[in-house]
């Protein structure tokens, strides 16, 4: 029988709980990617608070990349010794540290401007170069001393998009079936494995894309099922729109655990469930009652940094996360309740 508080292992790591940080994107990382002072205090607060293992918030591989302001980047090896610094504050705390590699988009260069590019118009090159990105970032976080990455798939980010039918119509290798549009997934995986075989390679994947022609719960199984085949070490279930507001404990918590208990009965890779998880009392019920490995959190630790700890020490049973969301609207998304 699983505990939420017995250490736990998968391929590379070893963690001291079940409980894992989610990542959750801070926006505070200047243009190329350089760590901001106020991310290693963030850092350092979700270290010593308990969890038992740290994904970072969105971690661009593209230099390029210009989807949003204030991502962090493993673009450039001259940032690795900042970097460094942020994985010895997790390590510092018996916790391994996972790199989340991801894409807000790719653009073209035309002229002297560069263009956000859709999946239907890129070419096989530009495809290539995206999965040659992944692979050198992992390059760098192995340099950095990350334990692991996430290829970050979900939430209608780039990789997300590529895998979707609302969104990908090519008719060559990369679309048609969902194995065809999920072959760029497998080749970052093959790329990365190649270029940083002691790296725990987990990948975050909608359940659902929850809009008119995306990706729903049977092409999704059926990609995790792909993504298992293939090696994963890992799956995190999320969903298109995670951050459903107005969750309560005991009444609409964890909305995303039916999908991942129907995966994780599924393939023989751990996986990992996040999304309006708010009591310990819930935490054992998907643990005992699921083939779900572990358990990740986002806002509850925006709320409370220190709540693993809280919990395990009994000070605490719920987390004190409203849902209201309004940590979204905040610099650095803040818990409104902590600024």
């Amino acid at each position: 029988m699983k505990n939420i508080f017995e250490p736990a292992d998968m391929k590379h790591l070893h963690l001291k709980n079940r409980l894992i940080r989610s990542a959750t994107w801070e926006g505070l990382a200047r243009a190329d990617g350089g760590i901001d002072e106020r991310t290693y205090d963030i850092y350092t607060e979700l270290a010593k608070g308990g969890v038992g293992g740290i994904i970072t918030g969105f971690t661009s591989v593209s230099l390029q990349d210009h989807y949003f302001k204030g991502m962090m980047r493993l673009s450039n090896e001259e940032l690795i010794p900042q970097y460094k610094k942020l994985v010895d504050i997790i390590h510092a705390e018996n916790c391994p540290g996972i790199a989340q590699l991801a894409l807000g988009a790719y653009y073209r260069k035309e002229e002297s401007k560069y263009i956000q590019t859709e999946p239907d118009e890129m070419t096989s090159d530009e495809i290539h170069e995206v999965t040659d990105q992944f692979a050198r970032a992992s390059v760098y976080a192995k340099k950095a001393g990350f334990d692991g990455v996430q290829i970050h798939a979900a939430h209608f980010f780039f990789l997300s998009r590529f895998i979707s039918p609302a969104v990908n119509h090519r008719i060559d290798d990369y679309g048609g079936s969902a194995q065809n549009r999920s072959r760029i997934i497998l080749e970052i995986m093959e790329k990365i494995r190649a270029a940083a075989p002691d790296l725990h390679i987990s990948v975050k994947i909608n359940s659902s894309d929850f809009t008119r022609g995306g990706l729903v719960e049977p092409e999704s199984l059926e990609i995790c099922k792909l993504l298992d085949r293939h090696g994963t070490d890992s799956i995190e279930i999320s969903g298109n729109g995670t951050s459903v507001s107005a969750v309560k404990p005991y009444v609409n918590e964890g909305y995303f655990v039916p999908f991942a208990a129907n995966a994780a009965a599924s393939v023989s890779c751990p996986v990992i469930v996040v999304g309006g998880i708010r009591s310990i009392d819930t935490m054992e019920k998907v643990l005992q009652g699921t083939d779900i490995e572990f358990i990740s959190l986002s806002r509850p630790l925006l709320c409370e940094p220190e709540l693993p700890v809280r919990m395990q020490s009994g000070e605490s049973k719920v987390s004190r996360c409203i849902s209201c969301n309004q940590c979204y609207s905040t610099h650095a998304h803040r818990c409104v309740f902590r600024l």
